[in-house]
């Protein structure tokens, strides 16, 4: 497994992989089992695996939130060796953002609800860090899980407004035994913010109007940001302490 840190480093090492099939999960790493489900796939339909590690802190619109992100770095590696990975690309900000920033990739559409809505510039800083990891990477396949969907279908999107040359994998949201959908934010929550957060996936799947299932998360105690219907999937976000969790099931 090589690890490799700039962007250079990485394009030099793509000269031992040429006319090899690509398979690209793109990650802040606390890596966990929905994580390693990506990596699996991209292992077994691709000759080369790559991860990214990047806490990318131009999609955090609360910079407390980007400071407390969990990071796991020892037990990533370990992850990512156990699944076979080839690289780990882990760029520093300097090198990923040699132009601090001011160039980047804007919907001006999707992008603007749901999570977008309350959290101004968020999907402008996911979908430039993704077109950078792209353009370094190349993949012939990049994986990237159902759980944040709205992430995924901008992605989907981007990819073909700017024709990009790579498939997008779209992969199962993984869930705890309880139904709470697998999140690297999940290990921030105290015990008794676990033993609630299972009711999210439990009130959004039932047979209910959105508008119903937004008032049984608020007398559950959660923080209620949006539960709405939108694509034939119900989509929701709610705060429970410092915590926002996200979960979508399709109706």
């Amino acid at each position: 497994m090589i690890i490799a840190r700039t962007p250079a480093e990485y394009i030099e090492l793509r000269k031992s992989h040429a006319g090899k099939s690509l398979g690209f999960a793109p990650t802040m790493g606390a890596l966990h089992a929905g994580h390693e489900s990506l990596l699996q796939k991209a292992r077994m339909e691709n000759e080369i695996s790559v991860l990214s590690i990047f806490v990318n802190p131009t999609q955090f619109n609360d910079k407390k939130d980007f400071e407390k992100y969990p990071q796991t770095w020892d037990a990533d590696l370990a992850l990512a060796e156990k699944n076979g990975v080839d690289i780990i690309f882990a760029p520093t900000f300097e090198s990923i953002y040699p132009d601090q920033y001011t160039y980047k990739i804007i919907e001006s559409d999707f992008s603007k609800l749901l999570c977008g809505k309350d959290r101004p510039g968020h999907f402008d800083g996911v979908l430039t860090i993704v077109m950078k990891l792209f353009q370094i990477v190349q993949p012939t396949r990049a994986y990237f899980g159902e759980k944040d969907f709205q992430q995924l279908t901008l992605i989907q999107n981007m990819v073909k407004a700017f024709f990009l040359p790579v498939t997008i994998v779209p992969c199962p949201t993984l869930r705890e035994s309880d139904g709470l959908a697998m999140s690297s934010r999940n290990v921030r929550l105290s015990n008794e913010e676990r033993k609630k957060a299972p009711e999210i996936y439990r009130i959004i799947n039932q047979k209910i109007s959105a508008t119903e299932a937004h008032h049984q998360l608020t007398q559950a105690g959660f923080g209620v940001d949006y539960c709405v219907d939108l694509l034939g999937r119900r989509f929701v976000a709610v705060r429970l302490g410092e915590v926002r969790l996200i979960d979508n099931v399709q109706i």
